[in-house]
């Protein structure tokens, strides 16, 4: 073994000073993209924000244009404020109340998430539901938040992916579909008994 500076303390081997090195390296590189996943951060909020207060607000907005034109669907309608409101809320409720799990399964028990693997899962996100957003197509960010954190776990191969926790969300995803169908059904059949 070589000796340090000092001629006190024994130095490593060659290679587990290189894998000290690289351990350095691979923190410091951390440290870096740390303070920009703020701004990842706040585009993944503006885009959440931009995409899915409007799916939530948008067959109340069109029920309160139906209602307000009495009856006639215009090509475009005014949005009250007030509608945004409720939007928001409902967001904000929703975070309240089980915000937590989601971001929990998301941030945590997908795969190992690192400053610089959450800054390219959610500068991806961020950048699609935008680009979503903007072209007027309806979709979900926690769904494309999903894709993006299971990209960069495959990036690292299947073995960084806890397959249990990605079976059980894909499972989820599959059915919603049936179970939001089947919930407008009854809630359908069940105004148009009381109202019909």
């Amino acid at each position: 073994m070589r000796q340090s500076v000092s001629g006190f303390l024994p130095l490593l081997s060659d290679g587990q000073h290189e894998d000290d090195d690289r351990t350095f390296q691979f923190a410091s590189v951390e440290k870096v993209f740390a303070p920009m996943m703020l701004f990842t951060a706040c585009s993944m909020a503006f885009a959440h924000g931009s995409n899915d207060v409007a799916n939530g607000i948008g067959p109340l907005a069109a029920v309160v244009s139906i209602v307000g034109s009495g009856g006639e669907v215009l090509q475009k309608a005014p949005l009250p404020i007030w509608i945004l409101l409720i939007g928001g809320a409902g967001i904000v409720l929703g975070l309240i109340t089980l915000g937590y799990r989601v971001m929990l399964t998301v941030g945590k028990k997908i795969t190992e998430l690192t400053p610089s693997r959450g800054f390219c899962a959610e500068l991806a996100a961020a950048s699609t539901v935008v680009i979503a957003s903007r072209t007027g197509l309806p979709v979900s960010t926690t769904h494309i938040l999903v894709g993006a954190v299971l990209g960069v776990g495959l990036a690292r191969g299947l073995g960084a992916l806890d397959l249990r926790v990605v079976l059980n969300i894909i499972i989820s995803w599959v059915v919603t579909l049936p179970a939001g169908g089947i919930m407008a059904m009854l809630f359908y059949f069940t105004l148009k008994g009381i109202f019909g």
